[in-house]
Order: C-alpha cells, then sequence, then structure tokens
C-alpha cells in the first residue's frame, strides 16, 4: 500500500509541476504589464518602465527561458514566488490568503462530501419512495444552480431571518465582525461569518456526491456477494455497510480528487459575495491587474490541492480495496 501510494505521489508531483511550468509560459506570454506601467499618470519614461521590469523578472526584452529559470531557482532556493511590478511580495499574500481559503475549502468539502454519501446511499435504499424523489428533485436544483446564485440567495435568506428573530444571528460580511464580552465570543463571531459561506459550498458538492452515491449504492445492492451475506444471516443494515457501501465507496474516492478543483472555483465567487479575502478573489485580482507572479501562484494553489485531494482519494481507494493493497 505504501508502495502505491508513493508511487501515485510521485506522479502527481511531476505533473504538478509540468502544470505550473506551463502556466508560466502562458501568463508570461499572453499578459502585458508594461502595458500597466505605460499607461501611468503622470506618466514614466521609458528606462524607469524597463528598470521596473526589470526588478520584477517581467521585462518582455529578456527571453522568456531567462526569466522562467530566474522565477524557478528563486522558488527552489528561496520559496520566493516573485513580486508584484508595484514590488509587493506574492509569498506575503499568499500567507495572508491562503489559510482563509483553506478554510472554507476544507470545511465546505468535507461537509459536502460526508454529507453527499450518506444521502446518496440512504436514497439507494430507498429507491423511487417519496424521500428518494424529493432528494433527488432537490439535488438537481442545487447542481443546476451557479454557486454564485445560491450564494446571493442564501444571503437574502439571512437577511429576512435576522430581520423575523430581531437580532443579527446570520453574520455575512468579511471573516470577522463585532464580537461581544462574552466568553469564546471570538469563536461564536467566527462561526457565525462561515456558515453562510460553507453552506454555499457544500450545498453543490453534496448534491453532486448524493446522485454519484446513489447509482453506485444501486449497483451494489443486487450484486451476488451482498444476497449471499444476507442469505449467510448478516442483517440486512450490516450487510449493506460492509458489503454494498464499502464497494460502492471505491469509485467515489476517484471522484474527490477532481472535486477538489471545483471547490477552489467555487470559493472564487463565494469569497467575492461574502467579502472573504481569500486565494479565489486574489486570483481574479492578479488576473485584472496583469500580475503574472500572482496568477501562476494562484493556478499553483489550485494544483496543490489537486494533488491533496488525489492523494486522499487514493489512501481512500487502498483502505477499501484489497485488491489495491495486494498489488
Amino acid at each position: 500500500m505504501a508502495l502505491f501510494i508513493a508511487r501515485r505521489f510521485l506522479n502527481y508531483l511531476i505533473l504538478l509541476f509540468v502544470a505550473i511550468s506551463l502556466t508560466y509560459f502562458l501568463a508570461a506570454t499572453s499578459m502585458d504589464p508594461r502595458s500597466i506601467l505605460e499607461m501611468r499618470n503622470p506618466p514614466l519614461d521609458p528606462q524607469s518602465i524597463e528598470n521596473a521590469l526589470l526588478r520584477a523578472n517581467l521585462s518582455d526584452n529578456v527571453p522568456i527561458l531567462e526569466r522562467y529559470w530566474t522565477w524557478l531557482t528563486s522558488i527552489v532556493t528561496r520559496w520566493d514566488w516573485g513580486s508584484t511590478l508595484l514590488g509587493e511580495s506574492v509569498n506575503e499574500q499568499i500567507g495572508i490568503r491562503v489559510w482563509v481559503s483553506l478554510r472554507l475549502v476544507l470545511v465546505g468539502s468535507v461537509v459536502g462530501t460526508v454529507a453527499g454519501v450518506a444521502i446518496g446511499a440512504w436514497t439507494a435504499v430507498r429507491q423511487y419512495k417519496l424521500s428518494d424523489r424529493a432528494t433527488t428533485l432537490a439535488s438537481l436544483v442545487f447542481i443546476s444552480t451557479p454557486i454564485l446564485v445560491t450564494a446571493v440567495f442564501l444571503q437574502l435568506l439571512a437577511i429576512q431571518l435576522n430581520y423575523m428573530l430581531g437580532f443579527q444571528l446570520f453574520e455575512f460580511v468579511g471573516e470577522t465582525g463585532q464580537t461581544g464580552d462574552y466568553p469564546l465570543a471570538w469563536l461564536v463571531d467566527r462561526a457565525q461569518h462561515l456558515l453562510l459561506p460553507t453552506v454555499a459550498l457544500a450545498l453543490s458538492s453534496m448534491a453532486f456526491y448524493s446522485r454519484i452515491q446513489r447509482n453506485l449504492m444501486l449497483d451494489t445492492l443486487g450484486a451476488d456477494y451482498v444476497r449471499t451475506a444476507r442469505a449467510k444471516g448478516l442483517r440486512k443494515g450490516a450487510a449493506l455497510r460492509r458489503h454494498a457501501l464499502r464497494t460502492a465507496l471505491i469509485p467515489t474516492g476517484t471522484y474527490f480528487a477532481f472535486s477538489m478543483a471545483q471547490m477552489v472555483l467555487g470559493a472564487t465567487f463565494t469569497e467575492i459575495v461574502f467579502s472573504w479575502h481569500g486565494m479565489g478573489a486574489y486570483g481574479v485580482q492578479a488576473i485584472q491587474e496583469i500580475d503574472v507572479h500572482g496568477s501562476v501562484a494562484f493556478a499553483a494553489f489550485g494544483g496543490v490541492c489537486i494533488l491533496i485531494g488525489a492523494t486522499l482519494s487514493d489512501f481512500l481507494v487502498a483502505a477499501l480495496d484489497p485488491r489495491v493493497r495486494v498489488s
């Protein structure tokens, strides 16, 4: 099992390196940071513009392979992801924002995955009943609704509920707000601001996993090994958990890696709607400001999230499928 995980992890690292490198070449060739400096008012002289670009390793007069090597060696030797045209460190920007996004992505993905798998397995056992049809309808609605619309709808609903209750139960602007003087007031404030963004992210993930898990569970309910376990006297609930659900979870693990990218993308819109200054909002800002190094760092963050999700899915598959451990 350890050799299997190590081999897969090495493959992911190679793919991540190739993807980040290609992203750098794409950003460095398609973005024109020189135009940003040329539009400054009052205008800058050409030599000042060139000096600023050279300091940031963004001058198009330098061959792109040389710029790439300088950028890569700075990351390998000093873990320096470069700077913006204004001299701001990309590392400092990421260090502030990455934990903001991880709180949203990790909590939302865990809640959405666990709840989606549980709902999918439950509805498969109750196939074609009213609860199954109602859950299917709700899942299709959330899958078809963009996460941006879901986030705005949750805000409007929270406003109405706060008005009906007469006090601010839901907070949805920024990470923190006004805290009281009672014990653990800071924790309550954090939870209030984290609740709605997490729900917005978890709903789409929950709907997706519930559909996947329901179909996989239906395929295993009628399998021979499940009927054999029941014929030997194993109770229905135990047979479903130990045999049907365990087998149905194996393909679900492979979906987890790819859903991480969707969570990161969904967090971009969620952060903007809820005024969270995370990596998603930073990525949009970097592209708008033609920030080459910031855009590459944002893409690298998404790639690392996929790598972590893929590794976790490999652990899950290896733990559930004895054929993988034996091989």
